[in-house]
């Protein structure tokens, strides 16, 4: 490392010297690739949002964006170690409102999901499915019921990530049933699971269904939505097939650690925001079910206080089910 001797500079020629010495800081972000951390398992939705996007923001931004997965305890380990990474606009976190939320619910965190964040953007919202083994016998979510009345006791239901946990906790709510509860990092090994009939039920997210319903690997029953999913339109909603008022969804955002410049901010929403209105973007999301949110919800002040919103209602119903992480 250089050293400077003021002794020996005029001061227009120390400012000088002092700023050609400088870190990260004195030049243009971003210098370097940025960090883009997933907090699930790679393969799943959250993951393809995240790869989808980003890549149409390396243009703007002009530097490489790394995905990189880092799954485990509902979100809360990535979620964590962006909160504690630099605040300098190089580490970022894809996620939804299970890693980024729901988590501050079920675990004890040694960060604040909210308060140790800067929000970027909101980016999508993906609707949840009810989805089984194909060997299930059931064709439509009447039998399915009451398949699921006579064994549930032994029926298994593949849970990735704190929404899903919630959705099936009030499923079970709902119709008075309790099933056999089995985690997994990702949605991705979920239903790579169903697939091999390794667990019976899922209720996923549409974008990490589609595929194998197209496929006919895996049984759709209904949408848990008040509209049914351009992706999957011949799929009825919980509403229309015997389950009124079961209704769940994943939403996307990116965050960077509390305290990153507000023009950093700025250019990673423009950044975002460019990417979303791609329409290479815009195709692949809407062909597995992500909705892309609308441009005012496409900003930090969007982004903050929806999350905000979210919080109020869902921490109260998660702490009076008693719920805990696992």
């Amino acid at each position: 490392m250089a050293f400077i001797d003021r002794r020996f500079l005029a001061p227009a020629a120390f400012v000088a010297a002092l700023a050609a010495a400088s870190p990260a800081t004195a030049q243009t972000y971003p210098s370097r690739p940025v960090t883009i951390i997933v907090p699930f398992a790679a393969g799943g939705p959250t993951d393809l949002v995240a790869r989808v996007i980003a890549d149409k923001m390396q243009a703007p931004l002009g530097q490489s964006l790394v995905i990189e997965n880092v799954a485990g305890a509902g979100g809360s380990i990535a979620a964590t170690r962006v909160a504690r990474a630099a605040p300098d606009g190089y580490t970022l976190e894809i996620g939804n409102n299970g890693s980024n939320l729901l988590v501050g619910a079920l675990y004890d965190l040694p960060v604040d999901v909210i308060k140790d964040f800067a929000p970027v953007a909101e980016l999508t919202v993906n609707p949840q499915i009810i989805v089984s083994r194909t060997t299930v016998p059931a064709t439509n979510l009447k039998e399915l019921l009451a398949w699921l009345k006579d064994n549930q006791n032994s029926v298994s239901v593949g849970i990735a990530g704190p929404v899903a946990e919630v959705s099936v906790v009030n499923f079970e709510t709902m119709t008075g049933m309790k099933f056999q509860l089995v985690p997994y990092r990702g949605a991705a090994p979920a239903i790579q699971d169903l697939v091999a009939g390794h667990i019976d039920l899922m209720v996923d997210q549409l974008s990490n269904s589609v595929p194998q319903i197209k496929a006919g690997t895996v049984r759709a029953y209904a949408l848990a939505a008040r509209r049914r999913s351009p992706a999957m339109p011949d799929v009825p909603t919980t509403d229309e097939v015997g389950l009124p008022g079961f209704y769940g969804a994943l939403w996307h955002g990116l965050w960077a650690p509390r305290g990153v410049s507000a023009d950093v901010i700025a250019k990673l929403n423009s950044a975002v925001k460019q990417s979303l209105a791609d329409p290479t973007v815009q195709q692949k999301l809407a062909a597995v079910g992500q909705q892309i949110v609308p441009p005012d919800r496409q900003t930090p002040e969007g982004l903050g206080p929806f999350q905000e919103a979210e919080k109020a209602k869902w921490f109260p119903i998660v702490r009076a089910a008693g719920m805990r992480g696992e």
